[in-house]
């Protein structure tokens, strides 16, 4: 028999309430100008869309395939950034923590962790992230079958923290290609877990590029469709203004210019299987 889990809130989202969440933001923080100008534009679409959404910009993409790639401004000026734009946009901030001295550093500023999927059963970045006692939001790992998220979740709560969640976001498929299982979402949730799908990282094909993750942002939205349906909290889509010149994970990006779409369709589907 499934477990209700209650739902997560993170400022004034609700993960698991009537609505559905929505995490969104560039892969990574390009320049502060850059972060301020993509977290406006989307305020105001979600806004005008009705829609609850935690602003996502990553600091450092630690895990980058090529050393010659870019990785991002560091954890002391990126948390800095996003503190400052959730206080003066009044939305909850995330990004994502890759040892337990940066968790340390975010947990004071930042409203929800991201623990990578490669990380995602590292005790001792859990236990740090545990600590702050920020909501956190677990990406499964490639690796990782549907019911082995229980072992994580287990160290979280014997670390005092029970606020938490998962997000979904492809299995490793043969080489440099992803599957999303649909199916997980819904052992996740059977599992008692708050389920977040993550539909622009789902279409990766890591390493796709030689030198670089390659991807398939025309099928993110599809993903997305069919995750909503499937039953799901919320959706996890990277956005930017212009994929084509981002500075980490373009070709899984979605153009910004369609999320207003994007959202009108999926809050459709979540009200046709509520």
């Amino acid at each position: 028999m499934s477990k209700k889990a209650k739902p997560l809130r993170v400022g004034k989202v609700s993960i698991g309430g009537k609505r559905p969440a929505f995490i969104l933001g560039p892969c990574v923080i390009e320049s502060e100008k850059f972060a301020w100008r993509m977290a406006k534009k989307i305020a105001e679409i979600c806004a005008a869309e009705k829609v609850d959404f935690i602003f996502k910009a990553s600091y450092d993409k630690a895990n980058r395939t090529s050393v010659r790639s870019f990785r991002g401004i560091g954890v002391r000026d990126g948390c800095e950034i996003l503190s400052c734009i959730g206080r003066e946009l009044k939305i909850p901030v995330t990004t994502d923590v890759h040892s337990p001295e940066e968790a340390d550093i975010a947990g004071k500023k930042i409203d929800m962790l991201q623990i990578p999927a490669f990380l995602c059963r590292q005790t001792d970045l859990l236990l740090a992230a545990a600590e702050t006692g920020r909501v956190i939001n677990v990406k499964k790992g490639q690796f990782l079958a549907p019911w082995d998220v229980r072992n994580i979740a287990e160290k979280l709560v014997a670390f005092g923290n029970e606020k938490f969640c998962f997000t979904e976001r492809g299995t490793t498929f043969g080489y440099s290609n992803l599957v999303a299982d649909m199916r997980s979402l819904y052992w996740i949730r059977e599992a008692g877990y708050r389920v977040i799908f993550d539909a622009t990282h789902s279409v990766q094909r890591p390493g796709g590029a030689g030198d670089a993750t390659s991807g398939d942002s025309a099928l993110a939205p599809v993903l997305a469709r069919a995750a909503m349906a499937a039953g799901c909290d919320g959706i996890f889509m990277e956005v930017h203004e212009k994929p084509a010149r981002a500075l980490s994970d373009g070709p899984s990006q979605i153009p910004l210019k369609n999320l207003p779409k994007y959202l009108r369709m999926l809050k459709a589907i979540h009200v046709a299987v509520s």
